[in-house]
């Protein structure tokens, strides 16, 4: 079982991750962040992820940066230590999703080397903050999340919308959808989906 408990724990934030990769996308989270659990709810339910995130840090008392930054972290290395030696993972996924006029499109390679990237129309508006988180916030968390677990990751969102629920939850769908096919084990594959023989880390 790709099951997996990880902690961490600053001056900053305390945030424990439980997650079961193979599982059927359960989800309870509880972050300072209204708008994120709500977006990690639906990662987990569309990736089919059982999923807990508990997470408390100074965001009331500072700002948001830290609580988000660390939940990326822990979630990346939840998916890591989950997936251990990765033999068998199909590695790769895809996946778009619609919501109302936005489209967005997230493409994972599982190659052990973590590179975010994400592709908006070069006039778009960014959209203002929702309970104190903004569009560059996401873009963080995304960026400590795919460091920490090792995966290039490339989003494509078009077009914007002004409303930023509109933006995000295509995007949190598409991600589940993509990481569920990524992570699944293909039953021809008996060894690391690398000619190399070896995922790097």
């Amino acid at each position: 079982m790709r099951k997996t408990i990880v902690k961490r724990k600053t001056k900053e934030t305390d945030i424990t991750i439980k997650l079961n990769i193979d599982g059927r996308g359960q989800a309870k989270i509880k972050t300072p962040i209204g708008i994120l659990n709500h977006m990690l709810e639906l990662f987990a339910f569309h990736g089919l992820f059982d999923l807990e995130i508990m997470a408390k840090g100074d965001y009331k008392k500072i700002d948001i940066h830290h609580t988000n930054e660390d939940i990326g972290i822990v979630l990346g290395q939840a998916f890591k230590k989950a997936l251990a030696s990765k033999k068998g993972i199909k590695r790769f996924g895809l996946a778009s999703v619609p919501m109302e006029e936005v489209v967005a499109q997230v493409i994972v390679d599982i190659s052990g080397r973590g590179y975010f990237r994400i592709n908006i129309e070069k006039d778009s508006i960014i959209p203002k903050t929702q309970d104190g988180y903004a569009f560059s916030d996401v873009l963080h968390l995304f960026e400590s999340f795919t460091k920490n677990l090792g995966i290039n990751l490339n989003i494509t969102v078009n077009p914007l919308s002004p409303d930023l629920h509109t933006d995000f939850e295509p995007i949190f769908k598409a991600l589940g959808l993509a990481l569920d096919q990524a992570t699944q084990i293909e039953p021809r594959r008996k060894g690391i989906p690398s000619t190399k023989g070896v995922i790097d880390k």
